[in-house]
């Protein structure tokens, strides 16, 4: 028997921050000189601006999140989930993810009561990390099954 956890993220790239992602780039993937500054690049001064009647209503500067229909917020996450993947896997419990799709299975017995416990220690364990990193897990559509 399996249990699976089908993890919901609020908003998952539009929370991405900046300066988080970058630091997590260069210090834990190594990228550095023109890479970084091209990261750096493609994410800062990120504005959006709400213009109605050819007239400008509002401008938001971005501060987070990384630009859909790109490559980028595939790549990002991925980065972003692997030092999730080290915390789950103490666990004993698998992760499966692409881009903000994400799954956490674990295989159990019926009768192993304990899969609870390592269920809500992992699910702790999980906002954590989120909160840590500025990311939202929403409980109300996170569902094990």
């Amino acid at each position: 028997m399996s249990a699976l956890c089908l993890l919901d993220l609020t908003a998952a790239f539009d929370t991405v921050d900046h300066e988080l992602l970058l630091l997590r780039l260069e210090r834990q993937f190594g990228l550095r000189g023109t890479a970084l500054m091209w990261f750096h690049s493609y994410l800062s001064s990120r504005i959006y601006r709400v213009v109605y009647a050819g007239g400008t209503l509002s401008v938001v500067y971005l501060v987070c999140s990384v630009p859909q229909g790109s490559v980028l917020p595939q790549y990002c996450s991925c980065r972003m989930w692997l030092t999730l993947t080290d915390i789950i896997n103490r666990h004993g419990v698998t992760l499966d993810s692409f881009a903000d799709d994400t799954q956490l299975y674990l295989h159990c017995c019926c009768e192993d009561i304990t899969m609870a416990a390592t269920w809500l220690e992992c699910i702790i364990d999980v906002g954590r990390w989120m909160s840590t990193n500025r990311l939202k897990l929403n409980m109300d559509k996170t569902e094990l099954l």
